[in-house]
C-alpha cells in the first residue's frame, strides 16, 4: 500500500461543510490515481472524519482535482 496526501486547494463551503485551503490529510490506497475510483474517494473521505470530523461525501463535488491535490508520499 501506497502512502498519500490530500491537500484542499481552494477554500470552499458548501451545504454547511467547510474547507479551508491547506487542510491535509494523509491516507494509504493501493491502487491507481485515489480520486480515479470510488475505494480511493472513501479512503480519502475516512482521513478527514478521523482528522477533521468532517464528511465530505456528502458533497460529492469536494471528492475532485479541483478541491482537492493528491501525491504519492510513500
Amino acid at each position: 500500500m501506497a502512502q498519500y496526501r490530500a491537500t484542499v486547494r481552494t477554500s470552499k463551503v458548501i451545504n454547511q461543510i467547510r474547507l479551508e485551503k491547506g487542510m491535509s490529510v494523509v491516507f494509504m490506497y493501493d491502487g491507481g490515481s485515489p480520486l480515479s475510483f470510488q475505494k480511493g474517494k472513501e479512503a480519502i473521505n475516512d482521513a478527514f472524519i478521523r482528522t477533521y470530523g468532517i464528511d465530505i461525501s456528502k458533497v460529492p463535488s469536494m471528492l475532485s482535482n479541483i478541491t482537492l491535490e493528491v501525491t504519492k508520499i510513500g
